[in-house]
């Protein structure tokens, strides 16, 4: 049996493993996808403190290094559920397994939202994207459309601008909501153009494959169609709580509706980082919220309140 588990293996729940493990607990991390988090997938990273610049899969590789180095165990499943127990609790996942633990951390992140336009499902992979990083080579010298405007999507258009010979932009505001740094840098392109005010209506394909996009002016009313061999979609996130809504409550948006403490209604088990209730929800944030959570876990299990 561990001291703690950890479920999510992006910044949140590296940090809590870092700091359970510097005080002396044995940790298991289980991780769904890729350790690291979304953040493995930004081409560049300029907001922790003390870096000035790092991309996203190093700062990943370094936390994954970190925490390994510390002692943790790592595992790539799927937690699906969670159980009390006498002793703690038993978190259980889709391949099969059964972990045992004195105390959890939820760290569960949260995952790319869509549009809900019919056939979306269908076309992710077949000309729709979320992470420039990792797809972006596939459009070199082709048109791709960014949909969003907050940092994530003018990040991403910045990248694809330097592979694509055209890149739209479709903001459904009338301005950006992302840093003026970056907007700025968009600007200077000869390769981008924007849309502001304007919805994806519907998308266009051909033999299941992407082709273009018809959008809507949100002020006029006016549709059009572009032609586009891709789009790329950063469009918010959302969480992934509900198989917890027993043991941790959530808010009316689904994210766990814990304080900064990143206590729950249920003795022994925490949440941290981007799925629970915050204003922030950055690199920084998460960590903090890991710090926390993990410390939270060790004063539990010492018997402290």
């Amino acid at each position: 049996m561990y001291d703690i588990i950890v479920v999510g293996g992006g910044p949140a729940g590296l940090t809590a493993a870092v700091y359970a493990l510097r005080g002396g607990r044995t940790v298991l991390v289980v991780e769904k996808n890729s350790f690291g988090g979304q953040i493995a997938f930004s081409p560049k990273v300029e907001n922790i403190p003390g870096t000035i610049q790092i991309s996203g899969a190093e700062f990943a590789d370094k936390l994954v290094e970190q925490v390994v180095n510390l002692g943790a165990d790592l595992e790539l499943e799927k937690v699906t559920a969670i159980e009390k127990t006498a002793d703690g609790f038993t978190v259980r996942t889709e391949e099969g397994s059964a972990f045992e633990g004195k105390a959890v951390v939820l760290a569960l992140g949260v995952k790319h939202r869509m549009l809900g336009l019919p056939g979306e499902e269908e076309l992710v992979g077949n000309g729709i994207s979320f992470c420039a990083v990792c797809d972006g080579a596939f459009y070199t010298g082709q048109h791709a459309a960014m949909i969003g405007g907050g940092n994530s999507a003018l990040q991403e258009a910045l990248l694809l601008s330097e592979v694509c010979s055209k890149v739209t932009i479709v903001q459904n505001l009338a301005d950006f909501t992302g840093e003026k740094k970056l907007a700025d840098a968009l600007a200077e392109k000869d390769n981008v153009e924007v849309f502001f005010s304007t919805l994806v209506d519907e998308y266009l394909t051909e033999d299941g494959q992407l082709k273009g996009l018809r959008l809507k002016n949100d002020v006029t009313g006016e549709k059009f169609d572009i032609a586009v061999d891709g789009a790329f979609l950063a469009v918010g996130l959302q969480p992934e709580n509900d198989d917890f809504a027993a043991f941790a409550k959530l808010n009316a948006w689904g994210y766990f509706d814990s304080a900064e403490d990143c206590l729950t209604d249920t003795e022994g088990l925490f949440v941290a980082g981007d799925c629970r209730s915050k204003r922030i929800r950055q690199v920084t944030t998460a960590a903090a919220d890991g710090a926390i959570a993990a410390m939270a876990a060790c004063h539990y299990l010492d018997g402290i309140n």
